[in-house]
């Protein structure tokens, strides 16, 4: 990224920005984030 015109071009691919998407935490009474513990009827 040393060239400003190639700078731009990486900017606009969105390939600048660090992804900050990150793993959900555990919840208590879950089995994971977001799954239940498996449901029974009886």
């Amino acid at each position: 990224a040393r060239e400003p015109d190639l700078r731009k071009v990486l900017k606009s691919g969105g390939f600048l920005t660090r992804d900050s998407r990150v793993v959900e935490r555990k919840k208590y009474g879950k089995a994971k984030a977001r799954r239940s513990f498996q449901f029974s009827k009886r």
